[in-house]
């Protein structure tokens, strides 16, 4: 807003700009139908972005990932490199696919991870179709998938995540990032009110004065303005910063919150994540962390991937021990 006699002029600089759009990640209440296929009660396409909105919560699901595969006995016909899809899949999406490669007399050759991402369930549940864009979606007969599941108390069609609870938390630590960004990229930030009321400042000066503070915008930032009032009053002119201080103490609040949130979502311990403690007695032995972690998170995904092999009709998930459990 702009007026153009002398009691007062007021004005803006800078657009606001949003840093996060909506997901579209919890769209769905339940598993609708399409003409062919049923929709996951939540958007893979919002999951997949999801996975790399915060440093910890993809860090988190890596260690998962990465442990998983270490201690993975790679197979002939299922390799250590499509284990590791398929492990990463499901810890990101709560489904994991693989299908079997068969030659003309119906033996199998290979098995090979299919991505959950685009990956539906047939509307009778008999088959599955592979939709990587609509329009060229291909129709898999259900005997040549299995399909592992995170189970969901809401419907039995898809799996869930199990650190879906986390969502907002992950989300919230991505926008204070982003956030923190377009602070720095804007230039005059917009991080204060400059309040002027020396009657001795005629329109062209308060002209002058926004031209000045719009060209400080940008490229070179944090340039300094020079303001000369000959007939000017004590505080006539004056330079109110808005909460600059408390944005910063509450950047720091949103990003501890929102990862403790995040880790105990996935109950990783922090040491396996590379976090440098704030305190001096810090988070205790790394050796002994990993192997409860290992009893209470590895080992009962490790029982939901044999799974597959009732299905495969011969053993090609299997796991041997643990580094550290080797070194001692």
């Amino acid at each position: 807003m702009e007026k153009t006699h002398n009691k007062m002029v007021s004005f803006t600089f800078g657009d606001p700009e949003p840093v996060l759009e909506g997901r579209g990640l919890l769209d769905y209440l339940q598993s609708f139908k399409s003409s062919k296929w049923y929709e996951p009660p939540v958007s893979v396409e919002g999951l997949a972005k999801t996975y790399r909105s915060a440093v910890h919560h993809a860090s988190a699901i890596l260690v998962k990932r990465n442990i998983l595969a270490s201690m993975y006995i790679g197979h002939k016909k299922f390799t250590k490199a499509q284990f590791t899809k398929l492990a990463l899949d499901y810890l990101v999406f709560g489904n994991g696919y693989i299908s079997a490669k068969r030659n003309r007399l119906g033996g199998i050759l290979s098995f090979e991870t299919m991505m959950a991402k685009y990956m539906r369930r047939s509307i009778d549940l008999k088959n599955f179709w592979w939709v990587p864009s609509y329009g060229s979606e291909v129709e898999i007969l259900g005997k040549s998938v299995i399909h592992l599941v995170e189970p969901d108390i809401n419907q039995e069609i898809y799996g869930l995540p199990q650190w879906l609870p986390a969502l907002n938390s992950a989300l919230l630590n991505e926008s204070a990032t982003l956030f923190r960004r377009k602070y720095y990229a804007n230039g005059s930030h917009a991080g204060f009110i400059l309040y002027i009321n020396d009657a001795a400042n005629d329109p062209q000066d308060i002209e002058s004065i926004r031209q000045a503070l719009k060209d400080s915008k940008g490229p070179g930032n944090f340039r300094n303005l020079f303001l000369y009032s000959p007939s000017g009053k004590k505080d006539g002119v004056q330079l109110i910063p808005v909460s600059q201080v408390a944005a910063s103490d509450e950047f720091l609040n949103i990003k501890n919150v929102t990862r403790d949130d995040i880790l105990a979502m996935h109950r990783v311990p922090p040491q396996l994540m590379g976090i440098v403690p704030n305190n001096t007695g810090g988070f205790g032995d790394a050796a002994t962390a990993a192997k409860i972690f290992i009893a209470n998170e590895i080992e009962p995904l490790q029982v939901q991937f044999k799974q597959i092999n009732e299905w495969a009709g011969e053993e090609i998930i299997s796991f041997g021990p643990y580094a550290l459990d080797t070194a001692a």
